[in-house]
């Protein structure tokens, strides 16, 4: 909702905060103001001047050198080329040298244009930031302003400050700023009146003599409908002032009986509309002109954006005689849409039931700025102000002559109910004493009627523009609102912990510090998908499902994380984006033989695209397995203290048979790693890059837990280290031969680390060349280099004679 804060000042002329605090107030009462922009900021600066004389350029076709009156007598002479410059005598928009015009970013300065020198410039409404329209100048009606003048003296609304209010469904009553201009006064404490228009009639002339009827055949969903006619009207185009309001809050001028219907609702938020009464069509002798009916099955209703639509027979619509003119609380009709020959107009306001507005709304895909405020419920008591607005301001802008009296059909109208308001029952949900009387005034304020009330309780009549307020909280929350949350005192209650927090929350907590630390960056994947998407990553069926899904692609709760991990890789390649370290932690959903499904935690990790983070001064390389192993050992050890091992064996589906591995730590297997498997990647277009995958049952490793660190004294004498490569069968773990060197090395063996792994080349086909670093230490004494080189030779010929190893030279 966008509001005028110079429309807001003139309902409530008390008014005097700066619009940035009375922002401030509208939110902390619910009103969230999101920006204030201002409108027209560039016309502040500019002059009404008049044209004194033209004549052409000396050397440039197509530019006027124009002199023009800039008041007490000063003439000045510029250089325009606007097609549209008025005769002598007219008015123009000035911006003289120095004005700063925030629309164009241009501050107006000297300078020669053809070689004639030019002081200033002749706005447009698009340079000024008033409209888009920048064909030509903006040409003031005579008797605007005197020359000189400024020119939002002139024409006050060329100047504004523009709320955007973000409103919360319930608050329908603030679509207009009559609701807005309402909630200030209660929250500042000033006296309210809403506007009274006052509407000179033609006499003679009833809405019953020109031919007006209504009836209502659904009352149940439109149960009142207003309507009220003028003769003599002339359609043209707005004054400036009311083109400017309504271009300022987002509303395109068309004329000024449409604008008329545009400022109506802006000013109530209650939707109206125009009709040519003289493109209605009569019906049968002694019908009713208008009628509000359902639609025929297979009607169709040409709509004012120029769609021809095929109704249904839920939608409400507004009828003449013979056909459908308009989509009830939605849109108008083309066919008895306002024109510049219409010289008889019908104005309609009426109450709609949300529902089914909302209904026809959603089957066509038009939300209209009358659809949004009917879905959530328009004042009913309104509809007598609103068409006396429209009529009134017809009068006196169309030159029209109003016939006497309106017509109002109505149904069973529900009004709110009263509502029992408890002082012990206020006190307790506020955790504030109010005073009594207080809390009455502001109620009253707000437009509740104080039916009776006692020195603890009292009965309150909500006012109809609030629909919202049916319970004794609502009139509470109404309280709290006005006299600020921020004036409640911060206690903190007595509440006994969830199971969630303590031990479980610490380690989800301490899992997701480790992972970021491993380099991956946190997905949010949704509890909710479906079989199909769980079929394509080859995982459990799902044996919980939804009845009432958000979305069909929500229906059943995950056995896996990789289906929203996946969809998240394949929607960044998609965009050109094939680096991704992604992991989620989450339940997920398996079932049990004992009836309910178990929800075990587990957190799955995905790396696809380049290993940039080891590239820094090579060239990028594909992640591979080593990454994928490197990021486990990582998030394990920060986990349980320990270094993982790798045990082969028959892996779950998703992973690649040959490339992946289980993980353990201290002989149980806590997770598995490996490339995706071939079908996966296929299945959800992840293209030629790797994508590897690590997944970890965090029960186990909760289980496990993180063995308490035990203090190594730092050693006294230097290691002495030891490389070998050697070249074994392509089938041989590698973890195997470090084992082995480990073992046999002995004692002083520190540690044994791989530091490379070679294929091609020299090395024999089928096979792979090793490359460890051996570390060996003694905690008493420096090793020399004879002892080193007896157990390196051991250690060297137990893996020759174990694996067949060949030292490489």
């Amino acid at each position: 909702m966008k509001a005028s804060y110079r429309w807001l000042r003139s309902l409530v002329p008390q008014l005097t905060a700066p619009p940035e605090e009375l922002a401030q107030r509208l939110t902390g009462a619910g009103l969230e103001v999101e920006a204030i922009h201002r409108y027209g900021v560039g016309a502040a600066a500019c002059l009404v001047a008049k044209v004194v004389s033209t004549r052409p350029h000396p050397t440039k076709s197509g530019l006027k050198l124009v002199t023009v009156d800039r008041g007490a007598a000063a003439t000045q002479e510029l250089v325009c080329g606007a097609p549209n410059v008025p005769e002598p005598g007219g008015l123009v928009v000035l911006a003289p040298l120095g004005a700063y015009l925030p629309a164009k970013n241009m501050t107006i300065e000297k300078r020669a244009i053809a070689g004639v020198e030019s002081e200033g410039m002749l706005c447009s409404e698009a340079e000024l930031g008033l409209s888009d329209d920048g064909d030509g100048i903006l040409v003031l009606p005579p008797g605007t302003a005197s020359a000189g003048a400024p020119f939002v003296a002139a024409v006050p609304e060329a100047e504004d400050y523009i709320f955007d209010i973000n409103l919360t469904p319930n608050r329908p009553d603030c679509l207009g700023h009559v609701g807005i201009a309402r909630e200030i006064a209660a929250l500042y404490s000033y006296p309210w009146a809403p506007p009274t228009p006052k509407v000179a009639t033609l006499s003679g002339t009833t809405i019953e003599s020109l031919g007006v009827g209504v009836r209502i055949d659904e009352t149940s969903r439109c149960p009142h409908y207003g309507a009220a006619a003028a003769e003599g009207v002339q359609v043209k185009a707005s004054p400036l002032w009311l083109r400017y309001r309504l271009a300022s809050l987002g509303v395109r001028p068309i004329s000024n009986i449409v604008d008329i219907t545009n400022l109506v609702m802006l000013e109530f938020g209650h939707p109206m509309h125009a009709f040519d009464l003289d493109r209605l069509e009569r019906g049968a002798p002694g019908s009713a002109l208008i009628s509000v009916r359902v639609a025929k099955e297979g009607e169709t209703l040409v709509t004012l954006d120029g769609v021809e639509r095929t109704l249904a027979a839920d939608d409400l619509v507004i009828a003449d005689g013979q056909k459908a003119i308009a989509l009830a609380g939605v849109m108008g009709g083309k066919g008895s849409e306002i024109h510049d020959g219409t010289t008889r107009i019908v104005f309609e306001c009426a109450y709609f039931e949300p529902r089914t507005v909302r209904r026809t709304a959603r089957r066509h895909a038009l939300h209209t700025d009358a659809s949004h405020r009917f879905e959530r419920g328009v004042d009913p008591s309104d509809i007598e102000a609103v068409l006396a607005s429209a009529a009134a301001w017809t009068a006196k802008l169309a030159h029209a002559q109003i016939a006497a009296g309106t017509l109002h059909v109505q149904g069973n109208v529900r009004f709110p109910k009263t509502i029992r308001l408890r002082a012990p029952r206020l006190r307790a949900l506020l955790g504030v004493d109010v005073p009594w009387t207080e809390a009455l005034d502001i109620l009253v304020r707000l437009g509740n009627k104080l039916v009776t009330s006692t020195a603890a309780t009292a009965e309150l009549e909500p006012p109809p523009h609030r629909p919202d307020l049916t319970r004794e909280v609502d009139l509470i929350e109404e309280v709290l609102r006005v006299r600020g949350i921020d004036n409640v005192p911060e206690i903190l209650p007595a509440i006994h912990p969830t199971p969630d927090s303590g031990g479980d929350e610490v380690f989800r907590e301490r899992v997701r510090a480790a992972a970021v630390t491993a380099g991956l960056s946190e997905a949010i994947v949704l509890g909710m998908t479906s079989p199909a998407a769980l079929a394509k990553v080859k995982a459990e069926a799902p044996t919980v499902f939804l009845k009432n899904p958000l979305a069909e692609h929500q229906g059943a709760m995950r056995t896996s994380l990789l289906p929203g991990l996946l969809e998240s890789v394949s929607q960044a390649r998609r965009r050109e984006q094939p680096d991704a370290r992604l992991f989620a932690m989450g339940p997920v959903f398996i079932a049990s033989a004992e009836g309910l499904p178990t929800e075990p935690l587990v957190l799955t990790a995905v790396l696809s695209g380049t290993a940039s983070f080891r590239a820094y001064l090579s060239k990028a390389e594909p992640v591979d397995v080593w990454d994928a192993k490197g990021a486990a050992e990582t998030l394990l050890f920060a986990l349980t203290g320990q270094k993982p091992t790798l045990e082969r064996g028959e892996l779950p589906p998703q992973v690649h048979p040959r490339g992946g591995a289980w993980l353990q730590v201290g002989g149980k297997r806590v997770g598995y790693m490996g490339p995706l498997h071939p079908d996966v990647v296929d299945a959800f277009d992840l293209g030629a890059h790797p994508v590897m995958i690590v997944s970890l049952d965090l029960e186990a490793l909760r289980i496990i837990g993180r063995a308490a660190p035990k203090f190594q004294a730092i050693p006294k004498f230097p290691a002495n280290a030891r490389d070998i490569s050697l070249v074994v069968k392509d089938v041989v773990p590698a973890g195997d031969v470090q084992d082995a060197l480990k073992n046999a090395a002995g004692p002083l063996a520190e540690d044994v680390e791989l530091f490379d792994r070679f294929t091609g080349g020299s090395t024999p086909k089928d096979h792979v060349n090793l490359a460890f670093r051996v570390r060996y230490r003694a905690a008493d004494r420096t090793l020399t280099d004879a002892e080193v080189d007896a157990f390196h030779e051991k250690a060297r010929a137990a893996v020759e004679l174990r694996f067949g190893a060949q030292l490489r030279t």
